[in-house]
């Protein structure tokens, strides 16, 4: 039998080896991403020395609306073409045209109400922030079929070209017009530039061009019934991140705000990197495993037991190394975003559960699941952070940290009679590098605390002690994992092996015959 197979003659290619291909895709987002979140961080530091606190949160102010009201314009529609299982030519025509209407008006709205946004901050700047960006949200929306083909297909081509090449666009661009004295409006130019890059790059590669099948009213009916929970579930994210903001803004003010948006963007680093490395396979892949119980069920726990693996030693790092970290990279100005930083530690590792509960109950059909997590996120967002605003950025960052644990415990709780497991089959998964990174974080918290000192020693030697007690950090983690757990470390081993020797294999097919491992 060849490599791919068919389940249905309107189907693209579906690989024969999940395992494989999932494998395969993983390896190579994480190559990806170590490049990508290497240039965001570059970006980050570089652009943290152009511009104050100030500006930087005067652009997070600015794309307040146009962030909350993005949700709108895929409206879940993305997830759900790469969720469905046959007429995929009439429902890529179909989320084309839906998504095109709804990002044109919904720029639209967002340019008609920018003046909300200046008058909720009290800034005229804000609002022409609000209006430039607003074109952003119908750039969006039109990269939702090619992006969402690309995922069904397993083509791995979004990570391997678009990823890196919108992260140097954003970080040049936003450089380059920092560094000519052009203030928060870099902002807004690199991220245009970084949304061209998308916007082109999946259209290019995904090989897809509307007329290929026909859209239809029912169908986009039958589809927004699933995606209906997932744009609540954004939705109640969306809505809890702009109220917060708009508190933080009047509460705390413009420079505040800056260290909230940059303190997250550090945070979220380690999180994203992990979650996207899993997410770009996990989703296509379990809708493929749902109609065998027992597969799906093995892949549910392969997944857990990866990104958990991969995600929960970021939270030691972050509370033993967080604020030094943003002192020593970002300067002394910055330091109020490493008390952010600490304080929301293990939101990436809460996130990574959210992940794959998450895409376990969407390909299983059972998104409406999601609904009682959207309820959470409004209720528990704004409630905590009303609650320990007074506290300043140190009480967000224990809100949002709240919050991400409250919201991954029901989710795994949610997804445990879709999956069929039990309490302590996940406790059991999970354990082991819990306790890992809690032994390496007992070592290396009081080294840098009571020895160490980084951001006491300036940026070269600052920089050079940080990266030895991280390097610590990941030995300990290891070697206590190998007692706990041993049969991860020799998976680690095992699948680093296997990738290479596919890669290797590939590359010699290839230097006769193309990639043929490549769906179109």
């Amino acid at each position: 039998m060849g490599r791919y197979r068919r389940r249905r003659q309107d189907e693209p290619p579906v690989p024969d080896s999940l395992g494989g291909v999932a494998r395969r895709g993983a390896a190579l987002s994480a190559i990806t991403l170590i490049l990508v979140q290497g240039v965001s961080l570059g970006s980050t530091l570089v652009i943290a020395r152009l511009l104050s606190p100030e500006e930087v949160g005067l652009y997070a102010a600015g794309v307040v609306l146009s962030g909350f009201i993005v949700v709108f314009a895929e409206g879940g529609l993305r997830s759900a073409l790469v969720q469905r299982q046959h007429d995929v030519p009439d429902a890529a025509d179909t989320v084309f045209y839906a998504t095109s209407v709804s990002g044109i008006v919904l720029s639209l709205l967002a340019l008609a109400a920018a003046p909300l946004v200046g008058w909720l901050f009290d800034n005229p700047d804000a609002a022409k922030i609000a209006a430039a960006t607003s074109g952003m949200l119908l750039m969006h929306a039109l990269t939702s079929v090619p992006d969402g083909l690309m995922m069904r297909r397993f083509n791995f081509k979004r990570r391997l070209i678009i990823d890196p090449a919108k992260a140097v666009a954003y970080g040049a661009v936003t450089i380059t017009f920092a560094a000519l004295g052009y203030g928060v409006w870099s902002l807004v130019i690199g991220n245009y530039a970084s949304m061209t890059v998308w916007l082109v790059g999946t259209w290019a590669m995904a090989r897809w061009r509307p007329g290929r099948g026909r859209a239809s009213v029912t169908l986009w009916r039958e589809m927004a019934r699933f995606a209906y929970p997932l744009v609540g579930w954004s939705l109640s994210m969306l809505t809890r991140q702009a109220v917060q903001t708009v508190m933080l803004g009047r509460g705390l003010g413009e420079a505040a705000l800056g260290q909230y948006r940059y303190g997250r963007r550090l945070g979220d680093l380690p999180g994203h990197a992990v979650v996207q490395i899993g997410s770009f396979v996990i989703f296509p892949a379990f809708s493929r495993m749902v109609d065998e119980p027992e597969r799906f069920r093995r892949g549910f726990f392969r997944a857990l037991r990866w990104i958990w693996f991969g995600a929960v030693p970021f939270t030691g790092i972050l509370l033993a190394l967080g604020q030094p970290v943003v002192i020593v990279l970002l300067g002394e100005r910055w330091r109020e975003a490493g008390v952010l930083l600490v304080a929301m530690a293990g939101v990436g590792a809460c996130r990574a559960l959210q992940e794959v509960a998450g895409e376990a109950m969407k390909a299983a059909g059972r998104s409406n699941r999601l609904h009682y997590l959207s309820v959470l996120e409004l209720v528990l967002g704004i409630g905590l952070l009303a609650a320990l605003l007074p506290f300043g950025l140190l009480g967000v960052g224990l809100a949002i940290f709240g919050m991400e644990v409250v919201i991954a415990a029901v989710a795994l709780g949610l997804a445990r009679s879709v999956i069929g497991c039990t309490g302590r089959d996940l406790v059991a998964t999970l354990l082991p590098a819990g306790v890992a990174t809690a032994t390496a974080f007992a070592v290396v918290g009081p080294c840098e605390w009571f020895v160490a000192r980084s951001a006491e020693r300036g940026t070269t030697l600052g920089i050079l002690t940080l990266a030895g007690l991280t390097l610590l950090f990941g030995l300990i983690y290891l070697l206590a994992l190998r007692v706990l757990d041993p049969s991860i470390v020799a998976d680690v081993l095992a699948d680093g092996r296997r990738v290479l020797s596919r890669r290797r294999a590939s590359g010699d097919a290839g230097s006769h015959s193309g990639d043929a491992t490549e769906p179109g």
